[in-house]
Order: C-alpha cells, then sequence, then structure tokens
C-alpha cells in the first residue's frame, strides 16, 4: 500500500483527521485539487464562530448555560423528522447532533486550546430563533469568537500537517483531483484521479484545471473530507427544497469555486448512501464584495437586532423575520411569498449608527483587528466610535449601499439600484414611521423592540454589537443608510450517512469497508447533524468534532 489512510480534502475536517492519525503514527496522504496556498480550505475565510456550552467566556459575562439547555434548543432547531422506515435518514444524524451538544459542553474548550486556538473574550449571540421556547435558536449567547477568525482555527491544523510532512509520514498531494475511489472485494482500497498543472493562483481563486497526468493510490482506508456544493449553483438548484419556495434566478457565493460536491457522487458511486441533500444554509444578507477574490465572491452582514428588515415591495418583514434571529425562516418567506418570489433581494434600512455597530462582516479578511490578533484594534474598533474600516470601506464602496438625509431620497436610491422602481417612498416612510414610534417607550409591542431591548441585556450586545434604542428619524443618528440584501450560498446540511465511528454507510444500513466521510461532505456528522436548522458556530465545530473522529477511528482499526 502506499499509504495506511488517504484522506481526500485539505480543508479543516481533513487536516484534522491528519493531525490524528499522523499523531497513531499512521502513513498518511492528503489529496487536494488545489495548490498549497489552499490548505485550509473554506475554513480560512470563514468569521471563526464555535459553539460552546457553559463556557468560562459566558460566566464571565453572566451567561448562565447548561448541556440541558443547549440540547433542547439544539433539538428544537434540528426538528429530526426523518426517523421512521428501515434505514432512517436521521437516525445517525441524531445521535451525531447529541454527541456534538456533549462535546461542545464537556472537552471541547480544552481541546481546541491544546491543539492551538485561542478565543477572545467575545461570545456573540448568533440565531436567536423563531421566539418560542422549545422551537429554533439559541436561548443564550454561544458563539464564542477565536483570535485569528477562520486563520485561528484552520491555522494550527495547517500547521500541524505541514509539520507532519517535514518527518515524512504524511504527504501532502496538492494538485491531485480524486475521480474515482477504487473498490476491490467490496472494499473502498484506495483513490484514481487526475494531476493538475501547478497554478501559482492566489488563495482563493479560481484555479487552472488543466490536466498533466494521473494517479493511483492505496491505503487501508479512505477518509472523505471534501465540503459541500455552496460554489456550485446548480447543484444548490438540484436539491433546493420545496419547502423553501423557489430557488433565487441570481445568488451570490459564500464560499469558493472549488467548494464544488465532486466527491459526494464519486462516494456514492463507491457505496456510500447520500441523505438529506434538501436541507442547506442559505443566507439572505449577502452583499457583493467591492473586492472579490473569486467568481460572485459575498460577504454576509452578521447583523444586530435593530436593522428595520423590508422586502422587494417596501413591507416589512413579520417575526421571525427579524435579524439575527431565524435564518431559514427568513428565506422562506422571501421565496414562498408569489408577490415577491420573482424578486431575488431584500432591504435593511438603519441609521449610521447602527451600522457602525452592529453590522459585522463575515470573512476572515473583513475583520484585521481579531484576525491580525491586534486587542488594541479591537478595542478601538469595537467600542469606540465610528464603523469598524472594512464596514465603511462598503458603505463607501460597495454596490448594494446607498445613503441619504430622508426617506424619499433613500427610496429613490433605492430603486435605482433594481431593473425596475418596486418602492414607494410614502409607503416606505410609514414603516419607518411605525418603527420608530414603539422606541419611544421602554416597553412595546412590537416583537422587533422587545428583541433590541432584550439584546441589550446582555452585557457583550451592550458593549459591542446592539445600539441604545432610538428613532431612523432621528437626525443625530443619521444619515439614513439601505443595504440591498442577496441570497447567499453556504453551506450542506446532509452529505454522506455515517455512524459514530464515522464510517460511511450503504444504502443496507451497514458500513462501506474502508470508507469514512467527515465535515461538510458527512452532513458534518452522520449526514446531517444539524437536522434543518444550524445555531451557527456549530458548521468549523462539526469539521473539528467529525474530522476527530474520523482519524480516531481509523487509527484505531488501522494502527
Amino acid at each position: 500500500m502506499d499509504a495506511d489512510v488517504i484522506i481526500v480534502g485539505a480543508g479543516l475536517a481533513g487536516l484534522v483527521a491528519a493531525r490524528e492519525t499522523h499523531r497513531a503514527g499512521l502513513r498518511t496522504v492528503i489529496v487536494d485539487q488545489e495548490g498549497p496556498q489552499d490548505l485550509g480550505g473554506q475554513a480560512w475565510w470563514s468569521f471563526g464562530g464555535l459553539f460552546l456550552v457553559d463556557s468560562p467566556e459566558q460566566r464571565r459575562l453572566r451567561v448562565r448555560d447548561s448541556f440541558e439547555l443547549a440540547w433542547q434548543d439544539w433539538r428544537g432547531s434540528a426538528q429530526w423528522d426523518r426517523l421512521d422506515g428501515e434505514h432512517p435518514e436521521d437516525l445517525w444524524a441524531e445521535r451525531w447532533g447529541r454527541a456534538y451538544v456533549e462535546f461542545a459542553a464537556g472537552e471541547k474548550r480544552a481541546w481546541i486550546r491544546e491543539a492551538g486556538i485561542e478565543l477572545t473574550p467575545v461570545v456573540g449571540w448568533a440565531e436567536r430563533g423563531g421566539l418560542t421556547a422549545g422551537g429554533h435558536g439559541n436561548s443564550v449567547p454561544r458563539f464564542h469568537v477565536p483570535w485569528g477568525k477562520g486563520t485561528g482555527v484552520a491555522g494550527p491544523f495547517v500547521a500541524a500537517a505541514q509539520e507532519a510532512a517535514a518527518t515524512g509520514r504524511t504527504r501532502i498531494l496538492h494538485r491531485h483531483r480524486c475521480d474515482e475511489l477504487i473498490v476491490e472485494g467490496g472494499r473502498v482500497a484506495g483513490v484514481r484521479g487526475t494531476v493538475l498543472a501547478p497554478d501559482a493562483n492566489a488563495r482563493g481563486t479560481v484555479s487552472s484545471r488543466e490536466a498533466v497526468g494521473d494517479f493511483e493510490l492505496r491505503a487501508g482506508a479512505v477518509i472523505v473530507a471534501s465540503g459541500g456544493i455552496g460554489g456550485d449553483h446548480g447543484l444548490v438548484r438540484r436539491f433546493w427544497p420545496e419547502r423553501l419556495g423557489t430557488p433565487p434566478r441570481r445568488m451570490i457565493t459564500g464560499v469558493p469555486a472549488y467548494v464544488d460536491g465532486r466527491m459526494l457522487g464519486i462516494a456514492e458511486a463507491a457505496g456510500a448512501r447520500l441523505v438529506n441533500r434538501d436541507r442547506m444554509w442559505h443566507y439572505t444578507e449577502g452583499v457583493r464584495n467591492w473586492n472579490p477574490v473569486w467568481p460572485g465572491h459575498a460577504i454576509r452582514i452578521l447583523p444586530g437586532p435593530s436593522p428595520l428588515w423590508l422586502d422587494a415591495l417596501g413591507r416589512r418583514l413579520p417575526p421571525p423575520g427579524l435579524p439575527g434571529h431565524d435564518t431559514l425562516a427568513t428565506l422562506r418567506m422571501l421565496r414562498t411569498d408569489p408577490l415577491i418570489a420573482a424578486h431575488d433581494h431584500s432591504w435593511f434600512i438603519v441609521t449610521h449608527r447602527i451600522a457602525a455597530k452592529e453590522f459585522a462582516l463575515s470573512g476572515s479578511e473583513q475583520n484585521p483587528d481579531i484576525t491580525e490578533r491586534d486587542r488594541r484594534l479591537l478595542l478601538r474598533t469595537r467600542l469606540g466610535r465610528g464603523a469598524p474600516g472594512p464596514v465603511q470601506a462598503f458603505i463607501d464602496r460597495g454596490a448594494d449601499f446607498v445613503s441619504a438625509p430622508t426617506v424619499p431620497e433613500l427610496v429613490e436610491r433605492m430603486n435605482a439600484l433594481t431593473e425596475e422602481p418596486l418602492l414607494d417612498a410614502a409607503a416606505v416612510e410609514r414603516v419607518v414611521r411605525e418603527r420608530d414610534a414603539e422606541m419611544l417607550n421602554p416597553f412595546s409591542k412590537d416583537a422587533q423592540a422587545m428583541s433590541i431591548r432584550n439584546s441589550r441585556r446582555y452585557l457583550g450586545d451592550r458593549l459591542s454589537r446592539t445600539t441604545a434604542p432610538h428613532r431612523l428619524l432621528d437626525p443625530a443618528a443619521g444619515p439614513l443608510a439601505a443595504v440591498q440584501l442577496h441570497v447567499l450560498t453556504r453551506k450542506s446540511l446532509g452529505g454522506i450517512q455515517t455512524d459514530l465511528s464515522a464510517r460511511a454507510l450503504g444504502s443496507d444500513g451497514a458500513p462501506v469497508p474502508g470508507l469514512y466521510a467527515a465535515g461538510e461532505a458527512a452532513g458534518f456528522g452522520g449526514g446531517g447533524l444539524h437536522g434543518y436548522n444550524a445555531l451557527e458556530g456549530t458548521f468549523l465545530g462539526g469539521c473539528l468534532f467529525s474530522g476527530r473522529t474520523a482519524g480516531r477511528a481509523v487509527a484505531d482499526v488501522v494502527a
């Protein structure tokens, strides 16, 4: 054999698995279709948030959390309902979900610290949910932000892979695209593929697909850790579920082009069962990047609770379509309403005061203070006055941003961004004034006004993420700004079904000998540990957990 284990994919899950197999003394080969500049994969570009339960960081901010509360939230969000039949699609997904919450409430924090991931004091309150105790959403803040953002999560495992390669026990074969899993005697015995021409493209940009040779490798086990489908809009549309209405005619892309989903079909051809492919996680707050890296490169606005959210016709979105609350419920609202389904956008209206404090941008490159571990810059940008530099750059240069001193002028500029003028200035101003009237008292019947005040009760949000309640038409908080929002493709929530040892399962429910899967390719574990909804901070964490599980399971069998 050429190795004890072959890992397909040099993203976060694959590198975590490789760290475990190297530590166990296994001869490891990592194959990846991109060059060394893309080591670490999609995780490198991420915001980096990690879901932890009852952490010291939470307790310092007076957050009371527990495994029981987190598991209640997870079940209410996952809503697993495919549990019937001989081999249910959600059988292992639910088991993985519980195992992951136990990990997040137990050894995860100590394990990531040992791996080299350092946490900032910041704990965000992401995905606040559908406004019911037993339904979707985080009851408390759990979104822990690491120093370095995505680079701070992926970086230690990149370094570990490079150190392992220097010893000779691990080989990293860049520009090696896997085209087939070798199956012999009912067992996955290796991989075949194409050697691609070297390409000095920058990280994240599209690389050449020029073939310069072939390769074949054999090993005792193969781990598929190749990611999801978010870079291929054709696949996103193919598996778009009817429950989310019609897919947008035009979407923007939150992942590099190499997130193409190719290995899912290749694994299926080798006998793996793919489940829950209609479950996906796309954002409605995407904006076009004024300085793009990959084609259609988009950035998600991670909003605080205060922006006024309007649909394409200028109508206010009803609860739970509130900023930062329920991602897929909002997407469903925008795609199933026949009056607006023909339009692919919605709007935020804010004051510049709100934008400065409440707009965070996804992406490690959009957060230089935390990415570069600059504590002084962090204090200045997060607690000081004015918008952080990257946010201000989008306000000044972004194609989806407009500003004006009055609502009529703002609406005129909003209409200039669309193919036809859909907004009526008088109707939009009426919605703005209705919202403003609810900000005059410390109590309200308005769900968003209550959410803003609830957020201000949390110390972390009051300091850095939620402005004091104020009127949009308050001149002291202006000028007004509007942001045209688009659907941004991001995550696959389904994939290769795996048992709790990360072994890929076949259509008969039995393990496919020699085949394992981790990360997004496995629905982050079990073929869908998130169920229908994610609680945020759980994607990178799912890669860490499933990659660790796969690496250790292979080591137990092969070593």
